[in-house]
């Protein structure tokens, strides 16, 4: 795998570099060209003939991918570019940071700030906390150690007069309370009026709304017969 980088030079060195490359050696002004870094690795010279510029190296804010081709027809990929080395003339400002900011098209000016969000400032030990909590509620158990089981619940009136409370749990047991409608604002009224059912089934089975508040009403071959 090849190892490729940008290089990003001012105007004036890019067009000695273009007759550097394009003239012969003997023609050319330029003889030579020369890229030094320091222990850093950051930080260096670059050299075209008897001028030293001053160069730094960057990372992109994205990968680019570098294609060759033979035949202007086929495109083959060498490797993945992510880091740029910027010479600057004498006076230019020196990058405040490795990771720069903008990208190499003008549609990715300033991308750091437009298109990455910021990494949110979370506590590791909340996000461990968290990362346990779900481990338990995968593995079947309880997040809170006071609560036997978690339990949801859902009711609904099935007649004026009675109340149907189903409470589901994680285990898949159902259990069905028959609520009786309070006369008093006593406790032994209301616990004397309610009766606690156990089903095992995950469905269970609703009464009728017809049988829940006394007699069942009479079907329609019980009206004809009377009519007749």
């Amino acid at each position: 795998m090849e190892e490729q980088f940008i290089l990003r030079v001012p105007p004036a060195v890019a067009e000695r570099i273009e007759r550097l490359l394009n003239d012969s050696a003997s023609s050319s002004e330029d003889k030579s060209l020369d890229l030094s870094f320091s222990e850093d690795g950051r930080t260096g010279t670059f050299a075209v003939g008897n001028d030293r510029f001053s160069a730094s190296l960057l990372d992109l804010p994205s990968v680019v991918e570098s294609y060759k081709t033979y035949d202007d027809n086929v495109l083959i990929k060498t490797t993945d570019i992510g880091q740029m080395i910027m010479v600057r003339e004498e006076g230019d400002g020196v990058p405040e940071a490795v990771e720069y900011r903008h990208g190499l098209t003008p549609a990715m000016r300033d991308t750091r700030r437009r298109r990455f969000r910021r990494e949110p400032d979370l506590n590791p030990e909340v996000v461990r906390r968290v990362e346990k909590d779900l481990q338990n509620i995968m593995a079947g158990f309880s997040v809170v150690k006071s609560l036997a089981n978690y339990q949801v619940l859902c009711c609904f009136s099935s007649s004026v007069s009675t109340l149907i409370h189903y409470q589901y749990s994680l285990t898949d047991q159902l259990r069905v309370e028959m609520v009786e409608p309070e006369e008093d604002g006593e406790g032994n009224a209301r616990n004397a009026g309610k009766k606690v059912v156990a089903i095992s089934s995950a469905k269970p089975d609703v009464p009728e709304a017809g049988m829940a508040g006394g007699e069942p009403e009479g079907s329609d071959s019980d009206e004809s017969d009377d009519s007749i």
